[in-house]
């Protein structure tokens, strides 16, 4: 299955880590964004299967994302990635559309699991 990925994180080393972790059919059609305001405009301008979001970021951060893709009907699957991990934080982002919530740093068995659930493998 070939699916349009963005992977929404400002630290370079998580976007990678993110990428590493993908499947190969996964990982040929991944874009990178370095803030939420960078992901809401390709968001807005181009179509995406599955979006994997950092919650902390300048500018604009995840649940500002997460607004933004209900506020503009964005049609999209959102795996919060997060080193914030509390209950409250995670019942949040869920109810704002997003279908998981992984630990950060993210366990490519972890990731791949949540995949699967969701019908992207």
């Amino acid at each position: 299955m070939s699916s349009s990925i963005l992977i929404c994180d400002d630290s370079n080393l998580a976007r990678k880590q993110v990428l590493r972790s993908l499947p190969d059919s996964l990982s040929t059609n991944v874009q990178l964004a370095t803030n939420g305001q960078e992901a809401l405009e390709l968001l807005t301008s181009q179509s995406f299967d599955l979006l994997f979001l950092d919650l902390t970021m300048p500018i604009l951060d995840g649940l500002g994302v997460l607004q933004g893709i209900k506020d503009n009907n964005i049609n999209i699957s959102v795996f919060v990635i997060s080193a914030d991990i509390q209950p409250e934080m995670q019942s949040k982002v869920l109810e704002l559309g997003a279908k998981a919530f992984l630990q950060k740093p993210v366990k490519s068995e972890v990731l791949i699991a949540q995949l699967e659930q969701h019908g992207f493998l």
